[in-house]
Order: C-alpha cells, then structure tokens, then sequence
C-alpha cells in the first residue's frame, strides 16, 4: 500500500501533501486510497510498474548515482558518448492527460540516445494561483503521468520558475517544453529564457488540434448532454451543480428521450418480424415454386402439349388419305365413262352373269356317262 510521507528538507514534497490542498479548494471528497488501488498490488505486474516519485528509494539511488560534475552539452548528448544517462526535465500542469501530453514526453524521451526523464507537475494550488483552476486534482495528475511509459521519475508539487537551486537538487541537464514563451509571474516574460541562453532548453513541438482547453471547451459546448447522461447515470443534482427546475426539465428530456427509443425499437422490432415473415414466405414459394420445380412442371406441360400435337397430326393424316382415295375412284369413273370401256364393262359382266346361270341349269353329266 502507498504510505504517504511528509515533506523532506530538499523541497520536494510528497503527493499526500498536495491532496491535502486539493481537498481544502475543491472539497474534494476522493479516498486517496481508492486512488491508488494499483500500488496495492503492483507485484502482480513485475514489467509493468507506474515510474517512482522523486522521494521514492529508487529515484534517490538514481540521483545518487548520477555524477553531476560531468557536465553534459548538447553536442555531447547528440553524439551519444556520454558515461552517464542524460538527464532531462519536462514540466506542465497535465490537466485531462490527453494525447498531446503524452507526445510531448515522447519528443522529451527521445531527444538523446540515453535519457532519464523527470517530469513536474504542478500543484492545484499553484496553478489556480498562476494559471486557473484545473478539473483534476494534484493526485491525479501526478498518478496519470507516473503511468506514462516514457515517464521516468515524476517531480510532485513542481515549481512554475525553475531556479538554479531546483536544477542542481535533481542535477538536471536539459529542460524540454515547446518553444512558445511561457509567462511567469503577473503574465510577463519567458520563464524558460534564461535556460535558452545558457544553452539548457531543447524544445519539442505541440500537438495541434488537441489541448486541456479544447476539451473543456468541448464539454461546455454539450454542457446540456453531458448533464443528462450524467443523471441518467445515478449523479445527483447537488453533485453536478443543477438547479431544481434545470434538473426536473433534464430528467423531462431524457424520458422523452427514452420513449422515442422506446418507439424506434418497437418499430425496428415490427421489421424484423416481417422480414423474417417474408423470408419464410420466400421460402415456402421457392420450394412450391422453385427453379427445379418449374422445371418439372414445363417438362410435364411440354410433354402434354407435344401428345396432343401428335394426336392431332395423326387424325389429319388420316382425314388426307381417306380424301384422296375418294377422289381417286371419282376421276376413275370419270375417265371410264369418258372412253366407252364403261358399257363394255357392263356388257362383259352381263355375259358373265348369263353363262353362270345356262351352266347351272345343265345337268351334270360325269364320267359314267361316257
């Protein structure tokens, strides 16, 4: 567990000491415990552990370790053939911790082949004092940059002017920060001149499009949203800072809200009903109506259709023969009769006839008669 300790004699101070502060401007009511619920069991991740405070055993051997009469310049820590980590400090109030934060500690990580990076963060006092009131408090801060990866020693309770007592406490080499100047106190100067003369400042670019500013500006843009969502959630109008009447039209809005949501999924749901409806009726015709059976009803039609085609051709081949034969006895006729073979005819088949009868009326006379 994280045992918070009083502030040493160097200056630097813990981050309990901060949250004391924090709580009394901002009647804070975080468990500084509940805060810090990875430090109860950070050896469940020995290659994952948050970076110590300054005050913390490993940063003091660090800084005991580092033999700060071997200046450091620039040339030198460019060309990588220092005996010893260059040792750069980046500072900032780390409201909102965002992308762009993070990127510029990167840029600070990366300056030199062999970095330390301390990094200060400023505490809520100090920064409602110079700069305005923040929406995170000082432990909050301090605990989103220790988590940082590049992130090798946080400085809590940092100060805005950077003294040569400050430097040569944390043997600092460089200090990092973009080059836009940085007013100091009443608004006036560049706090980080000095460094720029005497050759200690490297300066790192900001990430455009992102800032603590854009995002509280953000919220407040959709302050109404955020509000409901928040009510929504189970937070209290005390806790939000809602007026009654603001809080009872908020909770208006979001019950209306949720009967439209209500109407779209019942609409949605009548939809998706019928489509699996028509889906099954698609089904059922396909297979009453489907391509093979249509197949077999047009084979099935086609051979209905051809059995009496030929039924059809038969009878009028028929009706052709029976015709012609008819006609063929009519034109016999005809040319007979033309002729005269026709009374031949006759008379031959008369003879015939009279002979038939003179021999049936003669009497039979057989052998024996001879």
């Amino acid at each position: 567990m994280f045992e918070p300790e009083s502030p040493t004699t160097s200056g630097r101070s813990t981050p309990f000491h901060d949250f004391e502060t924090d709580q009394q401007l901002e009647d804070n009511s975080t468990d500084s415990e509940s805060v810090q619920n990875d430090d109860l069991n950070v050896d469940k991740y020995p290659f994952m552990k948050p970076c110590p405070y300054a005050n913390d055993v490993q940063a003091l051997e660090e800084l005991e370790a580092c033999d700060y009469t071997q200046r450091i310049t620039y040339e030198m820590a460019c060309s990588g053939q220092t005996k010893r980590r260059v040792r750069i400090y980046a500072d900032g109030i780390y409201d909102l911790f965002h992308q762009g934060h993070a990127r510029q500690l990167m840029q600070a990580k990366n300056l030199f082949p062999n970095v330390y990076l301390l990094v200060g963060v400023c505490s809520t006092e100090l920064t409602l004092k110079m700069k305005g009131r923040t929406v995170m408090n000082g432990l909050e801060r301090y605990e989103a940059v220790r988590h940082c990866r590049y992130v090798d020693e946080v400085v809590a309770n940092a100060p805005w002017t950077l003294t040569d007592e400050f430097l040569k406490e944390h043997k600092i080499d460089f200090v990092a920060h973009d080059d836009i100047p940085y007013s100091g106190a009443g608004g006036v100067g560049d706090i980080y001149a000095h460094l720029k003369e005497r050759g200690m400042f490297v300066a790192t670019e900001r990430t455009p499009g992102v800032s603590t500013s854009d995002i509280v500006a953000r919220i407040v843009k959709d302050y109404d949203l955020f509000v409901r969502r928040n009510l929504a959630r189970g937070y209290t109008a005390k806790e939000l800072n809602v007026s009654f009447l603001s809080e009872k039209k908020f909770r208006l809005q979001n019950k209306i809200d949720e009967l439209k949501n209500r109407g779209r999924r019942v609409k949605v749901d009548l939809l998706t009903r019928w489509e699996a409806k028509s889906r099954d009726l698609m089904k059922a015709f396909l297979q009453a109506f489907g391509r093979e059976r249509l197949f077999s009803i047009w084979r099935e039609s086609k051979g209905k259709i051809m059995s009496a085609w030929g039924s059809n051709t038969s009878l009028a081949e028929e009706s052709y023969i029976d015709s012609d034969q008819d006609d063929s006895e009519d034109e016999y006729m005809d040319a007979m009769s033309d002729s005269g073979s026709l009374k031949e005819v006759h008379a031959a088949a008369a003879d015939n006839a009279n002979n038939s009868s003179r021999s049936s009326s003669l009497p039979d006379v057989g052998p024996e008669h001879f």
